[in-house]
């Protein structure tokens, strides 16, 4: 795939399906992340990868993160987070390991691992992968974090839902960078 198709094309794909990807192309996933811009090498991203009957466990622990959240909370929701890890083969939960440091604050080292996130994402589209990055109430979750390791110097970023696309992928809506761009001149 050409750079600049992969760049103009790429598209979330929430439908997805068996199989996850495989060793080799995981191995291409991470690499690609890992050439994120990184002011002062920082390295300040951590994945995990949950698949199997593993996405069946985190069901379970999103259901008592939402019970903690929410005691009130339907066997309708309870389910329904129960269900959210089975939407792909695969899911990498993407962390930031902010650390401190003189000159490089928390925010770009979170923009790192953003940008770590994005080149998953490119390098998932560029192989023929379907992804999507979902956030939403569980990537902020205290008790979801605990669960699953995360440190006092890491927050969940999303997940990274990974597998083979479902369906045909959509065509990107044409953006005009004039809507976005604009040039600044001297305020005097």
């Amino acid at each position: 795939m050409e750079a600049l198709d992969l760049l103009l094309n790429r598209v979330s794909v929430p439908r997805l399906a068996d199989p996850a990807p495989t060793a080799a192309q995981l191995d291409i996933l991470f690499r690609a992340a890992l050439r994120a811009p990184d002011h002062g090498q920082l390295r300040p991203w951590r994945f995990l990868t949950i698949e199997g009957e593993a996405r069946e466990r985190l069901g379970e622990v999103m259901a008592e993160s939402l019970l903690v959240r929410q005691p009130g909370a339907t066997e309708e929701a309870l389910q329904k987070a129960r269900k959210m890890p089975l939407r792909a083969p695969l899911l990498i939960v993407v962390i930031a390991q902010v650390v401190p440091h003189a000159k490089v604050p928390d925010s770009e080292q979170v923009l790192a691992v953003g940008c770590a996130a994005h080149g998953l994402l490119l390098s998932a589209h560029a192989q023929g992968l379907g992804a999507v990055w979902r956030t939403g109430e569980f990537s902020y979750d205290d008790h979801l974090a605990k669960a699953l390791g995360l440190g006092d110097n890491e927050q969940m970023l999303g997940f990274i839902y990974l597998g083979t696309p479902d369906a045909k992928l959509r065509t990107p809506p044409v953006l005009d960078p004039v809507d976005f761009v604009s040039q600044w001149t001297d305020a005097h």
